[in-house]
């Protein structure tokens, strides 16, 4: 019976590979929208057993990265940010330094991750800093990249806390180069933060910028209202053009067939060094793509519409008459 026994296990470890690979396909699969990180429940909803779990881990086909978090091969930045927010539990986002880094503000080189939790911040787990969560409301929560994270907006207030004050400019100008700076979100939760450091901080900061706050939402529909009491053709709104590289630009407006970008700043500090250098290299990507790019900002939208629109126009006639020399020739 011992040599039965003994068979049969080697019978059953000959036939083991090929179920594992197929099963441990489907778990790289069905992970795959969480950097291919998981939890131990989540495994248990597959069908594995813990110890199935164990014997995954033990032949070095999951990695554990907290307390009942795995992650199958090595880990990306993405998956031990995920890894971070499944291990502090239901409800936890990725917060502070690691979100600004999410939302590409800035980069995080730092070892330790910061997730903030609705329970309070007195959690202890290696490699998380925890924060509380006792202020966080619906609207101070996202998703970025399929990792629970807070806002873009709470993440610029709680960014504030814990950075220097040139750390915190540096963010603010990437955001604008982002094209991600919502001026009336920000303004709304100064105002509902207000006494937080972070909030007072990032305050401080935009206070240094002058100039009357125009949101971009509010330009970009003067604007469209410009175009439609001129009866100028309506131009796609934040579509995609793509470039020869696989990347490519969300312009503000966009007359494909004219090959026009307009974009418009609708804050009058946009210009500053950082966002003049980009804005001037995206539009020398564009015109090698064949598009002209026009800039407006608020103020000329705002107090010169006219000629705004006679400079669309004139563009938009001149593409129009190449277009029919071209056809007739």
């Amino acid at each position: 019976m011992i040599a039965e026994a003994h068979h049969e296990g080697r019978v059953a470890d000959d036939i083991r590979p090929l179920a594992q690979r197929r099963s441990d396909a489907s778990i790289e699969a069905a992970f795959e929208g969480q950097h291919h990180v998981m939890t131990l429940a989540q495994l248990e909803e597959l069908g594995l057993s813990a110890r199935a779990v164990r014997h995954r881990m033990t032949a070095g086909r999951l990695r554990r990265m907290h307390r009942g978090v795995y992650a199958i091969g090595r880990p990306t930045t993405a998956g031990r940010w995920m890894a971070a927010v499944l291990a502090a539990g239901g409800g936890a986002v990725l917060s502070h330094r690691s979100a600004a880094a999410l939302w590409g503000l800035r980069a995080d080189m730092r070892a330790r991750i910061d997730v903030t939790v609705m329970g309070g911040s007195g959690r202890v787990r290696a490699g998380i800093d925890f924060h509380s969560g006792a202020s966080l409301e619906p609207a101070d929560v996202d998703v970025k990249d399929g990792i629970p994270c807070t806002s873009l907006v709470r993440t610029m207030i709680d960014l504030a806390a814990v950075v220097d004050r040139r750390s915190l400019e540096r963010a603010v100008d990437r955001a604008e180069e982002l094209r991600a700076f919502d001026l009336g979100a920000v303004a709304a939760m100064l105002a509902r933060a207000r006494g937080r450091r972070g909030a007072a901080n990032l305050a401080a900061v935009l206070d240094a910028y002058e100039g009357p706050v125009i949101t971009r939402s509010e330009i970009e529909e003067r604007l469209l209202e410009l175009i439609a009491s001129a009866r100028l053709p309506r131009p796609q709104v934040n579509e995609w053009i793509p470039l020869e590289d696989g990347t490519g630009y969300r312009p503000d407006f966009l007359w494909r067939d004219a090959r026009l970008v307009v974009e418009v700043d609708g804050r009058t500090y946009h210009a500053r060094r950082s966002a003049f250098r980009h804005d001037r290299q995206r539009d020398r990507r564009l015109a090698l793509a064949g598009f002209e790019t026009r800039r407006y900002d608020a103020s000329e939208v705002v107090e010169h519409g006219g000629r705004v629109i006679d400079e669309i126009r004139a563009f938009l006639h001149g593409a129009m008459a190449d277009d029919t020399r071209r056809r007739s020739n």
